[in-house]
Order: C-alpha cells, then sequence, then structure tokens
C-alpha cells in the first residue's frame, strides 16, 4: 500500500480577519438550528448575526460543536449510570412478595 502524501494547505486557506463567505453562513445557520435543540447549559452566548469574519465563525463552530459533544458524553453518562441503578435493585414489588409469603410460612408453621 502506497502512503500518498498529504499537500500542505495554503497559507490564504483560512485566514481570521477575511469577511465570512456564504458557505460558511451556512454551517453557522445550521449549527445555530442545532444549539437550539440543546439544553440552556450547553448553549453558547454568541449572537450569531453579528458574526462578520471567518475568524468569528470559526470560534462559534467550535463552541457549538464542543458543547453538542459534551452533551452527549453526559447523557451517556447519565444513561450508564441509570442502568447500574437499575442492576443494583431489582424490582420493588419482588420484594414485597417475598416478604409477605415469608410471613405467610410464619404464621403457617405457629398455628
Amino acid at each position: 500500500m502506497a502512503i500518498i502524501p498529504v499537500p500542505k494547505p495554503s497559507p490564504r486557506a483560512m485566514n481570521p480577519d477575511r469577511p465570512v463567505n456564504a458557505l460558511l453562513l451556512a454551517q453557522v445557520e445550521h449549527l445555530q438550528h442545532a444549539e437550539r435543540r440543546l439544553p440552556l447549559k450547553y448553549r453558547s452566548e454568541i449572537y450569531t448575526h453579528a458574526i462578520r469574519t471567518e475568524g468569528e465563525a470559526a470560534r462559534y463552530i467550535r463552541e457549538v460543536t464542543e458543547a453538542i459533544h459534551q452533551a452527549h458524553d453526559d447523557a451517556e453518562a447519565d444513561r450508564a449510570k441509570r442502568a447500574q441503578s437499575r442492576k443494583l435493585n431489582p424490582n420493588p414489588m419482588t420484594k414485597r412478595k417475598d416478604a409477605r409469603n415469608a410471613t405467610e410460612k410464619k404464621s403457617r408453621k405457629y398455628k
């Protein structure tokens, strides 16, 4: 298998001071829509309509992407914690039935 060299990006590829283009604005709009679905504690405080440069767009995209990843990680941890607690605590109705049966057995024994 041959290793294909990856060309270095041109120094003009990303200029933080360049005005934002339509493609980046579309990505910002898409992420804004996704961000609205996040719980409040994960949302950024960046006003997207004020984004004018590639650097501002990059900062917003990074913050929202990290927030989405953090929200997913926290949700996975909560699911794992709940699954663990379900394994440790069996059905409470089973305990009641076992206790009731034990009481009935005791009362029959002493009659």
